[in-house]
């Protein structure tokens, strides 16, 4: 397994992968650009372990669902004058198994070993399984 740093941060408002989705294409067209872009406050200080294959996973509902790769940094200053940290990150969303992750605020590291695995691209989601139960077997941790 390759040791891939990752990170991990709440997608606020975001009720499904799709409202990620969407919101992520009107702000593409928005600023005229063909990556993704999320602003925050921090920048990372393992940059360069991140651009190495690393990707950010996205937190909906309480649950790790979907990752964007990594593809670049860009040093954003807002109105307010305060230098932020924008992650450039590739348009195609993977889809996830579900990870139980309670809430936190800002982004966290996250290890290889610690990242869910990517669904196969023949199946969309963990729907096949009712959420309750899905939850239930992720606070177990068997799923």
């Amino acid at each position: 397994m390759s040791k891939k740093l990752n990170i991990i941060k709440l997608s606020v408002g975001s009720e499904n992968i799709s409202m990620l989705t969407q919101w992520q294409s009107e702000r593409r067209a928005q600023l005229n650009i063909n990556y993704s872009l999320h602003v925050t406050r921090m920048w990372p200080k393992r940059e360069a372990e991140l651009l190495d294959g690393g990707s950010i996973y996205w937190v909906i509902k309480g649950a790790v669902q979907v990752r964007q790769k990594l593809i670049g940094f860009d040093e954003i200053i807002g109105q307010d004058g305060i230098r932020r940290c924008g992650f450039k990150l590739d348009p195609e969303l993977v889809n996830t198994t579900k990870a139980l992750r309670r809430p936190f605020q800002g982004w966290r590291y996250l290890k290889s070993e610690d990242t869910p695995s990517d669904l196969s691209e023949k199946r969309e989601s963990d729907d096949e399984m009712p959420e309750e139960m899905q939850q239930y077997l992720a606070k177990l941790g068997v799923f």
